[in-house]
């Protein structure tokens, strides 16, 4: 069979034959060293064993015994060791057989190296092997890895024009990289194509289009591939159902996502702990705590233990609905268990003690982090830092900032609303334009409810000036200004006198693409009446009016 779509690519990689040493160590060593290699204790046993291998057994065996250590290593995802010790063999004088090669060309295609991917396929062509489905589908699995998915199917057609035979595996990696690419509706093109092609569509082509199409809220079109699978006779499994409970999940389609749930267990299909966890971690953001331990009650019946995640899930779940104390036991609870909280157990804990107003509590178990080597991150700092700064405890943030820096771990948007907010309400106006000064130095973009939160503020106080300047800053840097932000302006142009700059700045709203709304134009009508212009507050009034506004 020939492979002319090969050639260009095959022509190019042709010199890297046993015979030109030269090329081979130029071709691995590239390879080799284009990421970071930390496995040297790996590569240091790799090279134990295959010098053991070459004294005890003659060439022929030997290639057979480094095929089974290659392929160990790449099942254990060591695919730079792999190279290194497929180069080996050749400076050994190892000739490689069609088996190895295909694992050299499996390795390069998971590091997205797809060029030595080729080469390799050109060795195989030059040794006079014949390529099989697994060296195509490796191919097209490597363009998909590295988001060729195009290029992936355009080699798809060119090699089933030349009577190449794929299968289910081959269409089910396509049919992955499509959706992984937000590529839905490619997919399922593809997925009715492929009976065509004397290839049977199975349970894992279908998991596949299904679960994007939960991911992307499309769960009615979800739930109809299950039905077709079904008139298919093709049979859901457990990926199927926790696919479909994770999209009816999101749409909050509680009791359908209940409903599959039992319709799994009548058939006998066993949830896993996945499913458990979707269906309980669902139930608990809508508050449904007696559900979610309903369904928890399901869980331990089946026999499948709950993890941190579904301890966790609880957690926010109570703290959720305000009882702390529920959260709390749940908490307590898991230290009676085999499972250890992790980094998301205590941010939730914490987060839910400081949304309560329990920040000692939340301090004793920052604390508890350390003594457990849980390093906190990010998010545990701003929440620490924004119960602080709501308790009023500001003069502490400082501290939690640095030591947030010094760990590696800079603050974000988040956290520094949270600051700037608490420095507002406590009247200290000239740290926060300091550290607002400071955020941009460091390049962190902030958003309009931040921006919104300080302007309000320097308004209200008699810091029109300061308002103004951080209203101007944003329009240079090109910030969509949004309605509320153009509301206070104008509220405090008009607390200072500045009608007819308030006026202006509403005409300018509209030319911005931002629509005035009631609170708008109450706030002028208000400020225009109080000062005597009532007949441009009845113009304003009337124009409110016809645009179906109402005081606010």
């Amino acid at each position: 069979m020939s492979f002319s779509l090969l050639s260009n690519r095959a022509a190019s990689a042709i010199t890297l034959s046993p015979s030109n040493n030269f090329n081979r160590r130029r071709f691995y060593s590239h390879a080799h060293s284009n990421s970071q290699f930390h496995q040297n204790h790996n590569l240091v046993d790799a090279d134990s064993s295959f010098n053991r291998i070459l004294d005890v057994n003659p060439i022929p065996s030997s290639v057979f015994e480094l095929g089974k250590m290659l392929t160990s290593l790449v099942r254990n995802k060591q695919f730079h060791t792999a190279i290194s010790l497929s180069h080996q063999m050749e400076l050994n004088g190892i000739q490689p057989n069609f088996v190895t090669l295909n694992i050299l060309l499996n390795c390069f295609c998971h590091l997205s190296q797809l060029n030595f991917a080729f080469s390799v396929l050109a060795k195989i062509l030059k040794l006079g092997y014949q390529p099989n489905t697994v060296t195509m589908t490796t191919l097209m699995k490597g363009m998909c890895l590295s988001g060729q998915v195009n290029k992936a199917l355009d080699f798809h057609d060119d090699v089933i024009s030349k009577g190449f035979q794929l299968n289910q595996v081959s269409y089910g990696i396509l049919i992955d990289g499509l959706c992984k690419k937000g590529e839905t509706t490619a997919a399922l093109r593809l997925l009715r194509k492929i009976e065509a092609l004397i290839v049977k569509p199975d349970v894992v082509m279908y998991n596949i289009v299904i679960h994007r199409l939960s991911k992307d809220e499309l769960v009615s079109d979800a739930l109809h591939l299950y039905s077709e699978m079904i008139v298919k006779n093709i049979y859901p499994d457990v990926v199927t159902y926790t696919n479909l409970i994770y999209g009816l999940c999101i749409v909050r389609q509680f009791k359908e996502a209940i409903g599959l749930l039992n319709k799994m267990l009548l058939k006998n299909i066993s949830p896993n702990v996945l499913t458990f966890n979707i269906l309980i971690g669902g139930l608990s953001k809508e508050g449904e705590l007696r559900k979610a331990k309903n369904v928890l009650a399901v869980m331990i019946k089946q026999g499948v233990k709950p993890d941190v995640v579904t301890y966790t899930s609880l957690i926010d779940g109570y703290f959720l609905v305000k009882e702390v104390n529920e959260a709390t036991y749940v908490f307590n609870t898991i230290a009676q268990t085999e499972v250890k909280p992790n980094i998301c157990t205590y941010n939730v804990m914490i987060n839910g003690l400081c949304k309560n107003k329990m920040l000692d509590e939340a301090m004793n178990l920052f604390k508890e982090m350390y003594l457990k080597n849980i390093s906190p991150d990010t998010i545990t700092y701003s929440s620490l830092i924004d119960g602080l700064c709501k308790s009023g405890r500001i003069s502490n943030v400082w501290y939690f900032l640095d030591e947030m820096h010094d760990r590696g771990h800079p603050a974000n948007a988040i956290t520094y609303t949270s600051i700037l907010d608490a420095l507002c309400k406590n009247h200290q106006f000239d740290k926060a334009i300091e550290l607002l000064a400071k955020i941009k130095d460091q390049g962190i973009q902030l958003n309009m409810y931040t921006y919104t939160i300080l302007v309000d503020a320097l308004c209200k106080n008699g810091r029109l000036m300061d308002a103004l300047e951080v209203y101007q800053d944003l329009l240079i840097k090109g910030y969509h200004l949004d309605v509320t932000m153009y509301t206070v302006m104008i509220d405090g142009l008009c607390k200072e006198g500045f009608l007819d700059e308030a006026l202006f700045l509403m005409s300018k709203m509209e030319d911005n693409g931002c629509t005035p709304n009631g609170i708008t134009y109450t706030t002028l009508i208000h400020a225009l009446s109080k000062n005597g212009k009532n007949e441009k507050a009845v113009k304003l009034h009337r124009e409110m009016i016809v645009r179906g506004l109402s005081y606010e």
